[in-house]
């Protein structure tokens, strides 16, 4: 038993502890709670996978809730995004929720705290009330309008809901603690008043409730038994707690509030603020473009829901904060469409090379696997003819010794072809390498069983046929930044950490079968690396994202 606790982290040995005592299985209920004022970034990916996987462990339901309580952020574009990326990730939620639900709610129990004596309206900025509150060292000040009769502050608050006072003019605040050492149990602000539309109600509400108001009592609502977020919202949880207090009727499941480590990824950021400058300044095309650390962007640069889960999962739930190593992610990535993507030749960089002993006219269509590590992925049929496209360098016209692909005099296999000599080249004006003139051996063809087949060399090269080829554009993605954490520098703007090469666009050849790939397709450029289709893409133009490279020797602790 001792064992089998160990192995559970600690989100899990509360629960079970709480099962223990009595809390029965079918009460469980968990959420994930994202406020719709942004795309998902790999940082949200872990509270996902955190709440949804709990949900799969206890087949327990867990509700997608938004916490839509600032209409000048909130938009149904972030909402519509965040629906696909969840459901991209595989997982399923019981119900679609918003904190906007339980308006009505949320306001009548405001009333009833003004009554008890327990809110009052507060007519001060905001400057000043944070002012007074002072510092957790210091006693704050307490407001000149906190102790106010009560039937003043219920008609003050209505008319605010009625819209009758300008913004910033009044504020709705809980009577706490001015003296507590925690500054968030310092009469908090409630309700201030937004003349804003919102994304759902419209034009209904003057007011709004604020995050750590509404986000507690809908999980009270809801009957979240376990409500998880991340370690900045430790010291929040005493307000969770007071605010729960006030509404609770002892009949009810008592949702609690637990944290764990938020995830941070080496060369990323995941400020969804920071992030929105990176797009409103043009460093990037959009939350989608491929070197933002957005779920869209992982998804668009070919990124698998599975690769993600599994990175989760060995990154684990922690307390602490730490640095996760970005190789980390890449080498789960590359696990997983290791086994999943269908290998095809394209050549980015290419030279042109003439069989110069293989007839003109001629043309055959051999056949290779689709993928050696599925046994069921089957074969297809690719073209080859006399002149073909191979990547400029595989070719040196001296090679050092350990060269093992093409040069002068030396032997080859085309692979799933023939193996070939290269005799001479010719050159332009400027001294480049233009054509690469080799002979083939007409016996050595892959799979024909001959002698001359089985005869080993030293270098396997992929190629296209010349006569079939199909022109593609090639975008080759590195990091976004030159440093590994690039907000931690307090005295630099993060934008200074830009790499400037982060986007190389090429223009390449390939296989006439990836004309049917689909968009977002994992595909394995042979000896290059993972690439997919993307949404740019047009019957006149391919284009194609790279996913990452095929190896880089990182080993994961």
């Amino acid at each position: 038993m001792d064992e089998e606790r160990k192995s559970l982290n600690f989100i899990e040995q509360i629960i079970e502890e709480d099962l223990s005592k009595g809390l029965k299985p079918d009460q469980l209920r968990f959420r994930f709670p994202p406020e719709p004022n942004g795309y998902l970034h790999i940082g949200h990916t872990k509270a996902i996978c955190i709440n949804f996987g709990l949900g799969e462990k206890y087949n327990a339901p867990v509700n997608l809730r938004f916490d839509d309580t600032n209409p000048e952020k909130e938009e149904q574009e972030f909402v519509d995004s965040i629906k696909e990326d969840v459901a991209w990730l595989g997982f399923k939620w019981d119900k679609e929720v918003y904190a906007s639900d339980y308006f009505d709610q949320l306001y009548d129990w405001a009333v009833q705290m003004i009554k008890d004596g327990k809110a009052y309206v507060d007519e001060q900025p905001s400057e000043v009330i944070t002012e007074q509150r002072k510092n957790p060292t210091e006693d704050g000040i307490e407001s000149p309008y906190r102790n106010r009769p009560v039937e003043e502050s219920l008609d003050l608050f209505e008319r605010m809901k009625n819209g009758e006072f300008e913004e910033g003019s009044m504020s709705l605040r809980a009577k706490i603690d001015m003296t507590s050492p925690n500054m968030n149990m310092r009469d908090p602000v409630m309700y201030r008043i937004l003349k804003r539309p919102h994304h759902r109600t419209g034009d209904k509400w003057k007011i709004y409730p604020m995050y750590d108001w509404a986000h507690g009592e809908s999980d009270y609502i809801e009957q979240i038994s376990h409500s998880l977020c991340s370690l900045e919202f430790e010291n929040h949880r005493p307000l969770y707690d007071w605010y729960l207090d006030q509404v609770y009727d002892g009949q009810k499941l008592r949702n609690k509030q637990r944290e764990f480590a938020r995830m941070n990824v080496s060369y990323m950021i995941t400020s969804k603020r920071k992030l929105q400058r990176l797009v409103a300044e043009g460093f990037v095309s959009g939350w989608d473009d491929p070197r933002m650390p957005t779920v869209s962007g992982l998804r668009r640069k070919g990124y698998t829901p599975a690769s993600i889960r599994n990175f989760i999962e060995r990154v684990g739930v922690a307390k602490r904060e730490n640095l996760i190593d970005i190789q980390l992610l890449e080498f789960f990535v590359r696990e997983d469409l290791n086994k999943i993507a269908k290998r095809v030749m394209a050549v980015i960089n290419p030279v042109q090379l003439v069989i110069e002993n293989y007839p003109e006219d001629q043309e055959e269509w051999l056949e290779t696997e689709n993928n050696p590590e599925d046994e069921n992925a089957g074969t297809r049929q690719i073209p080859f003819s006399r002149e073909l496209y191979i990547e400029r360098e595989d070719f040196m016209e001296e090679a050092p010794k350990k060269f093992f692909r093409l040069s002068l005099g030396n032997e080859v296999r085309l692979k799933s072809a023939y193996i070939i000599k290269a005799n001479r080249v010719e050159k332009d004006e400027n001294g480049e390498i233009t054509t690469i003139y080799a002979t083939y051996d007409e016996k050595s063809r892959s799979g024909s069983g001959t002698e001359e087949s089985l005869r080993k060399v030293k270098g396997t090269l992929h190629w296209v046929s010349a006569k079939h080829a199909v022109p593609v554009e090639v975008r080759i993605y590195e990091r976004l930044f030159t440093v590994e954490q690039p907000d931690a520098e307090k005295e630099a703007d993060f934008t200074e950490f830009i790499n400037p090469d982060s986007l190389k666009i090429v223009q390449g050849f390939a296989e006439p079968a990836l004309k049917d790939a689909g968009i977002g397709e994992p595909l394995q450029f042979q000896r290059i690396g993972y690439f997919t289709k993307d949404k740019d893409s047009t019957d006149e133009k391919m284009v194609f994202n790279r996913t990452v490279t095929l190896k880089d020797g990182y080993k994961p602790q």
